[in-house]
């Protein structure tokens, strides 16, 4: 639901700004949202013994320089007791930076670290496949096959084992 009202609130940030402006206010924006990974920024903000106004001066006093479109965006939010959406807001703005820019992030799933090699190539695969520059990082997990996981096209690509076992099986079942 947050990321939802998040959309919105980027949507309406986007139409008036130029790249370099929304880029300059994402940077100062994420260093807040960063924020909150803090239990204890995360409590001052949901305690109901502070007020409206302090809770926007404690965001505020976070950035550096704060440019005044920011500073009237957390206000904003202060108003609609909404800060807790600015991590969503954070990342949603970064996805819509990476979509202009034509640049995205990805992740690789595996059960096995691959070789560096590996991912460039699969990098390079999928850029040429969808236009787009890309970068990979790669997530050593339990997943007993690879998925590939591009969030800001939308895309996602798995090769499991056990799936290919239950197909298989299906095949030669069918074949009988």
């Amino acid at each position: 639901m947050k990321d939802l009202v998040a959309k919105r609130y980027v949507k309406a940030l986007l139409e008036a700004r130029d790249l370099k402006e929304i880029s300059s206010f994402s940077k100062k924006l994420n260093s807040v949202a960063k924020a909150f990974s803090n239990d204890k920024f995360k409590s001052i903000l949901a305690s109901s013994e502070i007020n409206e106004v302090a809770k926007v001066e404690f965001v505020l006093s976070i950035i550096e320089n704060p440019e005044k479109s920011l500073e009237n965006f957390i206000k904003l939010l202060g108003e609609k007791r909404r800060l807790e959406i600015i991590p969503f807001v954070a990342t949603e703005l970064e996805n819509q930076i990476a979509k202009l820019n034509n640049n995205f992030i990805g992740v690789i799933y595996t059960n096995k670290e691959l070789p560096t090699k590996s991912i460039t190539s699969i990098e390079e695969q999928f850029s040429k496949k969808f236009d787009v520059k890309l970068s990979l990082s790669q997530n050593v997990c339990d997943y007993d096959g690879i998925k590939v996981d591009i969030d800001g096209l939308g895309v996602e690509i798995s090769f499991s084992k056990d799936r290919l076992k239950t197909q298989l099986i299906n095949h030669i079942l069918k074949a009988v």
